[in-house]
């Protein structure tokens, strides 16, 4: 697992009909985790906060979907958050992954799925 720059890659989540990849950007350092999905009108797969344990939506053009990981990728939680929320800090997450509000399902991200980041 390790740690992770800012860069892109390939989110995996493993699911009981095979493995569903999507293209990842990853956002390691202060600076591109305040940016996040500001000002963006859409996403190209999803975005992964590495540290972070919650998020907020204020100043964002589109709803988003929102999945916290706890140190071992496995997710916590998933979220659907419209613009101008703040989301709650979640105490086991280590990690956020954030994409257009409702792929996320499509992908069979839901809580207790085991995820992996190739970069």
């Amino acid at each position: 697992m390790g740690r992770w720059r800012d860069g892109s890659g390939v989110l995996v989540v493993g699911s009981e009909g095979g493995e569903v990849r999507v293209p990842l950007e990853i956002a390691s350092s202060y600076r591109a985790r305040t940016r996040g999905l500001l000002g963006r009108e859409s996403v190209e797969g999803a975005l992964l906060l590495t540290p972070a344990n919650s998020v907020h939506t204020f100043r964002m053009r589109m709803p988003i979907d929102v999945a916290y990981l706890d140190r071992r990728l496995r997710v916590i939680a998933v979220r659907t958050m419209r613009p101008g929320r703040l989301g709650l800090p979640r105490v086991r997450a280590r990690h956020v992954v954030e994409a257009e509000a409702g792929v996320m399902e499509g992908w069979g991200l839901r809580p207790g799925a085991q995820v992996d980041v190739l970069v």
